[in-house]
């Protein structure tokens, strides 16, 4: 059984150390990531959602991804692959988690995957919601701070440091659910240590989903100096899970939670090992420097059913990656002009290389004759990049952002296979985004943000090994944003409208060689609020659009269409009650709009509504402990999650869960 293996090392994280007993105050602030001096404010000039420890905890979920839905405009779209990363939409775009339009960085660690089933594949199921300091949504492509795989927005993660802290959060479910997470902080005069663990255990609402998954994760730190602290980090993730796959639309109007009777014993496994290396050194009284290391080693197979030309057939994948990348960078806070200026500056670079294992007719698990591809694949990256914020005038506060990026790669033939798709070296790369903004507070109550942002996105999968590259120029993506901020007296209220226009798009022309042909435009309006009507009573709300047009294809048909897997809007609504002061309730309401399901348009999903409700008893005197029960879809509603050209991914039906959380 998985949970009781990782008890005792849960037990284990919530006893006292004696090395670290002592609460002295350490003398270093404590930099781990890159542009932490403008990471610690939200004050931008463009949009950022910012989760907060406690709004991740009281979620009480087991999975990261479920808390993007606090996000105006952003959905998660569970495709009912337990091991799988869930599809994640934003502004605009369709394919981030599953593929690589948002970007995905935990501790300053990448995520996103180069050639992981998808061009930029980011699992989060890595992460332990229980470790996390912040959650922080940057929307677009707005931050000097991170390159390719950033269209949409980029997700930031930041785990907790230092702090003397004992949490625990256990629950069960129906279907066979178990969920424990437990972290620990321990703080010495000189040192601190920070533990998660997680073990998850899920029999599945449909049959054919079982899943299992572990993970630990920790920090080390020692101050060496009162200016020079260092630190070492690790990640450790496990997962192996049973995949009920999609069903065909009879099948599901039929047993919405059943499997189709050609799917095979589809499934995945994962172990994902991360270590990373940080030498932070307070220069002076304003500038500090971070230097820092980190390798990456992925093993992640998955089996999987699908049609194929009307044939139901299995399909492996196995991708064994590894990553090594570092850097550093200065932050800063200085004078100009007698005003502050907050910037940081710095250069990174990385290596993945990824040996691709791909069989196309599995029989049941077993190979059968040559794998369609047996490659190893590797991308080279090399960025400079600074950002600057003035804070010169309350009426006119500038940013300005600049990054550099270069890619090189090589493609290697492992062994005889059926693909004679070209595999050759990767020609070099290069790409400049510049970003500006300007944010402006006229009142006390009010302020104003302005900003316009370029990203890029190279040749994707294995195209970036083709010999028909070499002419084809990154896909660039230039938004432009407007927004406000409100908050007067027991209101807050947050208005963002954008405009993403996509050139340069990357695909075949009819002779089979890739060309720069085609344009999109995504524009829309986010809205994020809350109103605390009472001392105990309070609401709060996320609700985005998200209107796309293909403008320019080679398939002048297509043109005008909608892009694939984007919802025409998101909505997150809450309740929030504490009728008695040990008492308190949650009611959330979920609404997705429709979406077109495929390139024509011409099947397309009404999109869902579903509602959650959260009960929880906090025990008197001791503020740290609470029972809770939820209850995710209220109302049994039966919809579809994701609905794709394959076919339809069931949402769960009701689930009630009993838990309690305790922090001492």
């Amino acid at each position: 059984m998985l949970l009781p293996r990782l008890t005792p090392l849960a037990a284990a994280l919530l006893l006292p150390l004696p090395a670290l007993a002592s609460t002295e105050p350490v003398s270093l602030a404590s930099i781990t990531v890159k542009g932490q001096a403008m990471a610690d404010t939200t004050d931008q000039a463009y949009s950022v959602t910012r989760l907060h420890a406690d709004d991740i905890r009281e979620a009480h979920v087991d999975q990261v991804q479920s808390l993007l839905r606090k996000v105006p405009g952003m959905n998660v779209s569970t495709l009912g692959l337990p091991g799988v990363a869930d599809n994640i939409s934003l502004r605009g775009f369709g394919a981030g988690g599953h593929g690589g339009d948002i970007g995905f960085v935990v501790d300053g660690i990448p995520l996103n995957e180069a050639m992981s089933h998808a061009d930029g594949y980011g699992d989060l199921n890595v992460v332990i919601p229980l470790e996390l300091e912040r959650i922080d949504v940057l929307r677009g492509p707005v931050s000097a701070l991170y390159g390719n795989y950033n269209r949409a927005g980029t997700v930031t993660l930041q785990s907790r440091r230092g702090g003397n802290y004992r949490d625990l959060d256990i629950s069960a479910a129906e279907f066979g659910k178990l969920d424990l997470q437990a972290a620990g902080g321990f703080e010495a005069e000189r040192q601190r240590l920070n533990l998660a663990v997680q073990a998850v255990h899920d029999d599945g609402f449909r049959d054919q989903s079982q899943a299992d998954r572990q993970t630990l994760a920790g920090r080390w730190a020692l101050d060496l100096s009162p200016d020079l602290e260092v630190a070492l980090s690790t990640r450790l993730h496990h997962a192996e899970a049973d995949n009920p796959s999609y069903l065909p639309y009879a099948d599901y109007q039929r047993d919405p939670y059943g499997v189709y009777s050609e799917v095979q014993n589809d499934g995945s496994e994962k172990d994902f090992r991360t270590l990373r290396l940080d030498a932070n050194y307070q220069l002076d009284d304003d500038v500090r420097l971070l230097s820092f290391v980190y390798h990456t080693q992925q093993d992640f197979s998955r089996w999987f059913t699908r049609p194929v030309s009307g044939v139901w057939t299995q399909r492996e994948e196995t991708y064994d990656r590894d990553v090594l990348g570092g850097g550093f960078n200065l932050n800063g806070d200085s004078q100009l002009a007698g005003k502050s200026l907050t910037w940081v500056t710095g250069i990174e670079t990385y290596r993945e290389r990824t040996d691709y294992l791909k069989y196309e007719n599995t029989q049941y698990r077993q190979r059968v004759g040559l794998p369609q591809l047996d490659r190893r694949f590797s991308l080279n990256n090399l960025a400079a990049f600074g950002e600057m914020q003035w804070q010169l005038h309350p009426l006119f506060m500038p940013s300005l952002g600049l990054r550099w990026d270069r890619f090189t790669g090589d493609c290697d033939l492992e062994g005889a296979q059926t693909s004679t798709a070209e595999c050759e070296r990767m020609s070099s790369v290069s790409h400049t985004s510049p970003k500006l903004g300007v944010r402006s507070q006229p009142l006390d109550w009010l302020e104003l943000r302005g900003s316009w942002a370029e990203g890029f996105a190279i040749a994707p999968e294995t195209a970036k090994y083709s010999l028909g590259t070499s002419s084809v120029s990154p896909n660039v993506f230039r938004q432009i944003e407007l927004g406000m901020t409100l908050s007067w007296r027991d209101l807050g209220l947050d208005l963002a409208t954008y405009r993403i226009d996509s050139s340069d798009e990357i695909g075949r022309n009819p002779a089979g060689d890739y060309e720069n042909f085609g344009e999109t435009r995504r524009q829309g309006v986010e809205v994020s609020g809350y109103w605390y009507l009472t001392d105990s009573l309070d609401v709060s709300l996320a609700w985005g659009t998200a209107q796309s047009e293909i403008r320019k294809h080679r398939d002048a048909s297509l043109e005008g269409n909608r892009v694939t897997g984007v919802p025409s809007h998101t909505t997150t609504a809450q309740v929030n009650w504490r009728p008695l002061s040990d008492w308190e309730g949650s009611l959330v309401l979920r609404d997705i709009g429709d979406y077109a399901v495929n390139a024509s348009n011409q099947l397309v999903d009404g999109g869902y509504q579903v509602t959650d409700l959260t009960l929880a008893y906090l025990f008197p005197g001791t503020p740290g402990y609470r029972a809770y029960l939820s209850v995710e879809n209220l109302t049994d509603k039966v919809y579809a999650s994701t609905v794709s050209t394959i076919g339809y991914a069931t949402g769960a039906p009701r689930r009630v869960s009993l838990g309690i959380q305790a922090s001492f």
